[in-house]
């Protein structure tokens, strides 16, 4: 059984920075972090593959986000940096089988519970 645990948010000013870290337990997967803003749809942020050999983000958080992990730590990280008012919402890890980038919510099976990012202006 694959469990998901994040951690990591909270409440930051714009231009500050913030590490989330999503703790793994039933396997090596591919892991995503994806997010969703108040009224707004659940979305894709970034992924990377099992081996840590990939990785893939969105164009919005490109140059800021660095999504890394620690196969030995079964842990996965979002490095935010360069926080933006429009960066806030609840962050929820992702993890799938198989190869390849999921960037969709139906991509994957397993899904942390989500920590808050609230970035003032």
């Amino acid at each position: 059984q694959v469990q998901l645990v994040e951690s990591g948010g909270g409440l930051v000013q714009a231009g500050g920075s913030l590490r989330l870290s999503c703790a793994a337990s039933g396997g090596t997967l591919s892991m995503a972090w994806f997010r969703q803003g108040p009224g707004k749809e659940r979305e894709f942020v970034a992924v990377i593959t099992s081996s840590g050999g990939s990785t893939y983000y969105t164009d919005s958080v490109k140059g800021r986000f660095t999504i890394s992990r620690d196969n030995a730590k079964n842990t996965v990280y979002l490095e935010m940096n360069s926080l933006k008012p429009e960066d806030t919402a609840v962050y929820y890890c992702a993890a799938r089988w198989g190869v390849g980038f999921g960037v969709r919510r139906s991509d994957y099976r397993y899904w942390g519970q989500g920590t808050q990012v609230t970035v003032s202006s």
